[in-house]
This record gives C-alpha cells, structure tokens and sequence, in this order.
C-alpha cells in the first residue's frame, strides 16, 4: 500500500527516454508504477535492496522510494487488466497515469508502397489510442468511479503523450503516427467530458521530438505543471526553449 505521503503514478513506456527521465528524476516524488517491455528505467526498483558498506545496518533513502517495475505489452489480451490489478494491489489507488508508451511506424516511401503501412496500422493504434483509452477506463472503473471526494482530494488525473504530428503534417513517413495521436488528442477531450462527472482530470501534451528538438526536461516538467494543476480538457504544446520556469509555475524537483 502506499505510504498516503506520496502520490501514486502509473507510467507506460517506462524504458524509453522520457519515461526513464520520469523515474529517475521523480521516484522520490512518487510512488511509480513503472510499466516496461524490454529495457528497464534506471531507477532504483522493487528487485533492488541498497547497503551503504559503511553502516550496514543504517537506513538507506533509495530503498523506501524504489520504482515497481511491471513488464508487460499492453497491446496484448488481459495485460492491461493485469497491470491495473497489480498497481491497486501494490498501493492502493492511482492519482496520476502517464499514458507515455508509443509505437512509431516510419514508411519513408509512402502509405503506397507495399502493405507496410497497412500492417503497421492495428499495433499503432492499439498502442497509441487503444492503450491510453483501456487503461483510463479500467482506471475508472476499479476505482475512480464511485470516489469523487478521492479524487478532488488527491487531483486524480491523466495525462497523454502526444507529439505535434498529431496537429500538423510533416514529410517522412509519419501519416500512421500522426493519425494516431490526432485521434488520441481527440481521445483526451472525450475523456475529459465524461471524467469530470466523477471528478478526474484529463490533459495531453504535444511535444516536437525530444531530445532532438524538445529536450526531455521540458516535457518531464510539462507532465509535472499539468498533474499538479487544475486544467482539463487541454491538448498542450511543450516550450522548445530550456531554462527555468517562469514565476508562477512548478518547479521540477532535483
């Protein structure tokens, strides 16, 4: 169960760049469900126990604010439920999910050339609208439904990865990607009308590509200004420019 001190994230797309970020710069900010296939954030997890060699037997930080790690793919029958199962049973409750893991199709030459595109369309969207949609819901109903005083107390909310190919048209082979995040930003106002019934929030981000043009920061401190905020509703830019945030707004933790 959680400790009722930290908030308790459910992340997906956990080993990749931004979800690596999220664990390692906010484990000790929440209590992280951190949702994988292959690679692992490098963040201290559950399958770790830390020793400082000096005092043996002293308190070590790393150990009360360990990441629990669940290595599934969530496009595949029942996983989704699984996951929603063990993250209830380890903590409790979920007051932020990061919809964050993305399947990137690339046909360089065209939607027609070949069945490429055609082949790739069921994985991109049951990954990038599919997912986001089944884990809201299921979210939803075990447990957010009937706790409206729950989830105004903790500010209980969802925010959606994005990227700005889902609001403009760029050359190269994306027409799939950006079709999926249109239809996931359209996905997140949708969810938004109905989960205020219940009082859960829901927002997207729609960042450039990080890091190349957006470092990873600035989306990191995106997710963190919209958990801890009170929009709904909102399909976001990130800011390209780095530095610290304007008076006002939340500062990211060290």
């Amino acid at each position: 169960m959680s400790s009722g001190e930290r908030r308790v994230c459910l992340l997906t797309g956990a080993g990749g760049q931004l979800g690596d970020e999220f664990c390692r710069r906010l484990y000790t900010e929440y209590d992280i469900v951190a949702v994988h296939r292959e690679r692992v954030p490098s963040a201290p997890s559950q399958h770790e126990w830390f020793i400082d060699p000096f005092q043996p037997d002293g308190a070590v930080p790393e150990n009360d604010s360990r990441v629990h790690l669940i290595k599934a793919d969530l496009t595949e029958p029942g996983e989704v439920e699984r996951v929603v199962d063990l993250a209830l049973a380890r903590f409790g409750r979920v007051d932020l999910l990061v919809n964050n893991a993305v399947h990137i199709p690339t046909h360089l030459h065209g939607l027609v050339d070949g069945d490429a595109a055609l082949d790739d369309f069921d994985r991109t969207f049951r990954t990038n609208v599919g997912v986001p949609l089944r884990l809201s819901t299921r979210l939803a109903q075990r447990g957010w439904l009937h706790d409206h005083a729950g989830n105004q107390a903790w500010n209980r909310n969802i925010v959606n990865v994005s990227c700005i190919y889902g609001t403009e048209v760029f050359a190269g082979g994306q027409a799939l990607h950006a079709a999926s995040k249109a239809a996931l930003n359209q996905l997140t106002r949708h969810l938004a009308a109905e989960f205020t019934e219940f009082g859960v929030r829901v927002n997207a981000l729609t960042p450039n590509s990080f890091p190349g043009v957006v470092p990873v920061e600035n989306v990191l401190r995106a997710i963190f200004e919209l958990d801890n905020g009170a929009m709904t509703g909102g399909v976001f830019e990130v800011e390209i420019e780095s530095g610290e945030p304007p008076a006002g707004r939340h500062a990211l933790p060290a």
